[in-house]
């Protein structure tokens, strides 16, 4: 099968006065395409090193990434930013959304970035396709957390990403809500055929997607398939 991303050899040091911290630590892995794919591990294991890593917004002290084909380190910045522009969608845990605009201006943003013509009509589409039809005109203040965890969702699938990355995206949520939106995730995910990557600690969540990788301390400590089809 094709492979979508490709991290070899990857590590990742930062300088602390004197000091070197080492946060990751020879990591090499792949993943397929269209597979669902799992970071798991305790905090300060090195998981949202990795996924900035992995999606070009930051560069390893040594190791090679390569991204829907491209390797990052021979593009600048701005062509990785035009390559997670239109081939790489986001979710983090605190849903970074835009507190100035309405649920559905902030999912036309990429769209409208991408010169979409009818952005506001896929927006629309969207945050409908999430349960949130009746709420396009209400700004993040007005929303609940699970509310506003699902705009951004829905931003998220808007340029219809080739590979997603989801950072704990049920980690400011409760359980019975968090739920809801790893079901809304999935099942957008199976429909559209996007590769996702979730970093979590949810062991329970992980056990969802159809391989998990394990980190500690910087390092893969397991790399396996599971049972989900």
């Amino acid at each position: 099968m094709t492979k979508i991303l490709k991290i070899n050899g990857l590590e990742k040091t930062y300088t602390s006065g004197s000091k070197q911290l080492t946060v990751l630590q020879k990591v090499s892995f792949e993943v397929e395409k269209g597979q669902t794919f799992s970071i798991v591990g305790p905090s300060g294991s090195g998981k949202t090193t990795l996924l900035g890593l992995a999606a070009g917004l930051d560069t390893p002290n040594s190791g090679t990434v390569e991204l829907c084909g491209y390797d990052l380190s021979a593009l600048n910045e701005d062509e990785r930013a035009q390559l997670r522009n239109e081939q790489v969608g986001f979710i983090f845990q605190d849903f970074q959304l835009l507190p100035t605009l309405t649920a559905l201006e902030n999912v036309s943003v990429p769209l409208e970035l991408q010169g979409s013509k009818n952005a506001a009509s896929k927006a629309k589409e969207l945050l409908e396709k999430v349960g949130l039809g009746k709420r396009v005109n209400h700004y993040p203040s007005q929303l609940s957390g699970g509310e506003q965890q699902r705009v951004a969702v829905a931003r998220a699938f808007s340029n219809n990403p080739s590979i997603l990355f989801a950072d704990e995206p049920t980690g400011n949520l409760d359980e019975e809500t968090g739920e809801k939106v790893i079901q809304l995730l999935l099942n957008l995910n199976e429909e559209v055929g996007t590769t996702l990557v979730i970093i979590t600690h949810d062991l329970d969540l992980a056990a969802r997607t159809q391989q998990i990788l394990k980190l500690k301390g910087g390092k893969i400590l397991t790399n396996e398939k599971t049972a989900v089809i």
